[in-house]
């Protein structure tokens, strides 16, 4: 008696699934971001008005955690249900924007590491904007805040920045009881104050108070203290860099190698 094997190509159990958890992950985090952004929103009354969105001068951070969210939903959606339905357009659609991606951040860098005068220029320009719509925005200021915490620093270039506000400029005009002064974030703390003062930053720029202004306040500007803080960290953004781009890689590895085990599929059954 003969036995014949009967040798068919037939899509890898282990790539499909390996694909589908993979994918999961960024699906329910996608949606866990965009349900964080909208319930922000919320907090703030902006889906009540969206006129709001556009009246706010700076830069709402909101739009940044809907763009993360709703980029890695879709993602880990086409990922998930291309593994499981073995659909190929999902799958190229998966592979073809992660790849789009992946060479964004490397030209991003590339360019970063050219054209570091224009950038620091950027940047610097960009942190001012933010300084105008500071009172604008909670998360703005927040986020704002933790950056001058962070890094022990005060406005883009130095504390005058905050005349670029209306709530701390010097003009003789203002009205606010915030004039001339600067936000708590840029105060120096002490450890031993259980308790944040959010007023030690008043009229610290006003004439009479510019001697003791380097006692209370930092007097150096966050682009300088990104300056600094980059080459001290290198490795460690080298790192996440590699990190993340190894993700990218293995997704894009197991999206092609499964289209092309559909395709074997396809061509044998035709």
């Amino acid at each position: 008696m003969y036995y014949y094997r009967y040798e068919n190509a037939e899509v890898s159990c282990c790539y499909k699934y390996l694909m589908f958890s993979y994918n999961i992950i960024f699906w329910l985090a996608g949606a866990a971001f965009i349900a964080i952004g909208f319930w922000a929103w919320s907090e703030k009354g902006v889906l009540l008005d969206l006129t709001q969105v556009t009246r706010l001068h700076g830069f709402d951070p909101v739009w940044l955690v809907l763009l993360v969210g709703a980029v890695t939903f879709i993602l880990g959606f086409a990922g998930c249900v291309g593994a499981l339905r073995e659909n190929i357009c999902l799958l190229r659609f998966f592979s073809g924007v992660i790849g789009f991606i992946f060479f964004l951040e490397l030209t991003a860098a590339v360019l970063a590491l050219v054209f570091q005068e224009p950038l620091k220029g950027w940047i610097s320009d960009f942190f001012i904007a933010n300084v105008k719509g500071y009172r604008d925005d909670i998360d703005l200021q927040n986020l704002i805040d933790s950056l001058q915490r962070l890094n022990n620093c005060c406005g883009a270039k130095d504390p005058d920045d905050w005349n670029q506000n209306v709530y701390f400029n010097c003009s003789v005009t203002n009205p606010s009881r915030e004039r001339c002064g600067v936000p708590f974030s840029c105060c120096i703390s002490d450890p031993a104050d259980t308790v944040v003062n959010t007023q030690c930053g008043y009229d610290i720029r006003a004439p009479e108070s510019v001697s003791k202004l380097p006692s209370v306040i930092f007097k150096r500007g966050c682009v300088n203290a990104l300056e600094e803080w980059l080459p001290r960290n290198i490795y460690i953004v080298a790192g996440v860099f590699i990190v993340i781009s190894l993700l990218q890689m293995v997704g894009i590895f197991l999206a092609r190698t499964l289209i092309s085990d559909i395709e074997k599929v396809n061509n044998n059954y035709y």
